[in-house]
């Protein structure tokens, strides 16, 4: 495993003023059903009138907060949250019951002032609450091991990646990841720098499964021909679909070079990188009177299908 290049966690950010609170009104105070403090908390409308909910999910996530007997805790969390910059349709999105339900002053404030000294901004935080959803609802130890279980995977805490590192990270632990590095080593032929490298810029890579990162390999190196090498400075492909995109794209760029069509020279991973709209236009669209069936192959392609058309005579392997 890489070794820890960043100092231990500083010390916890102080917590937001309570001023916060106004924005909420605001944001909410026309859909907020004014609730008696004599009636019972009727959960299931706070969470679709006041969070955005729908129906089904606040039915759903009412019964893990059947023990709340007023809106309080809530309100607050969702002031905070607020404060934080969260919109309606954030709130709606991160809907984890158990958030509603946290000690604000206890857990949620110091689980954000701990991704805060991370550099996870504001705006960077509602990204990851979304994606790791209790990431503010567990303790703040946790957290801070997370974190430090994301830098030990070779990402800076000022990486654009360290939220990615910790989506990757947070339901891993240190004998799965050992696990995985060692199976990325083993099938792309890999140094333990390069792992650390395609690792760092690809967190995700941790998550995917032994076939995933099996059949890249076998496609990338055996057929496309990339050295392993070449590979973890890039290993944002290995992220993309093989079937819906590296496949079909390698396919067409072979049958163009092939044919003469291929003007000038374009390395496989900056035409992956392309995007949908872009890739047609360099690559298909220029050559509808040369190669009239190549727009339907290149769409059969993407399908899963191979038509015979893009499947090479040549022995020659690679672009």
């Amino acid at each position: 495993m890489l070794r820890l290049r960043c100092p231990i966690l500083a010390q916890l950010l102080s917590s937001p003023s309570a001023s916060t609170i106004s924005p909420l009104h605001r944001l909410f105070s026309a859909t907020t059903p004014r609730i008696s403090p004599n009636r019972s908390f009727a959960v299931e409308e706070y969470l679709v009138s006041t969070c955005g909910l729908t129906r089904a999910q606040a039915l759903k996530a009412s019964t893990e907060l059947a023990h709340l007997k007023s809106p309080s805790n809530p309100d607050a969390v969702l002031a905070f949250l607020v404060g934080l910059g969260f919109s309606r349709a954030d709130v709606a999105a991160a809907a984890n019951s158990y958030l509603l339900s946290s000690n604000l002053e206890r857990v949620v404030k110091p689980n954000v002032a701990v991704l805060r000294e991370c550099g996870i901004c504001a705006g960077d935080i509602v990204w990851v609450l979304i994606r790791v959803k209790r990431i503010l609802t567990t303790c703040p130890e946790r957290v801070r091991a997370m974190a430090a279980c994301a830098e030990r995977i070779g990402v800076p805490r000022d990486s654009g990646m360290f939220r990615q590192a910790l989506r990757s990270v947070v339901n891993l632990g240190e004998e799965e990841i050992t696990a995985k590095v060692e199976y990325l080593k083993n099938t792309f032929s890999w140094t333990d720098a390069e792992v650390g490298i395609a690792v760092s810029t690809a967190p995700m890579l941790l998550q995917s499964s032994k076939d995933f990162l099996r059949s890249r390999s076998e496609f990338l190196i055996s057929e496309v021909g990339l050295e392993p090498a070449y590979i973890p400075h890039r290993s944002t492909m290995l992220t993309y679909s093989l079937e819906g995109r590296l496949r079909p794209r390698y396919h067409i760029l072979k049958f163009l070079k092939e044919n003469g069509l291929l003007e000038h020279k374009r390395s496989y991973y900056s035409v992956v990188l392309m995007t949908e709209k872009v890739f047609m236009e360099k690559f298909l669209c220029p050559h509808n009177e040369a190669a009239p069936h190549l727009a339907e192959d290149y769409a059969a392609a993407c399908k899963g299908e191979m038509p015979t058309n893009l499947i090479s005579t040549s022995t020659k392997k690679g672009l």
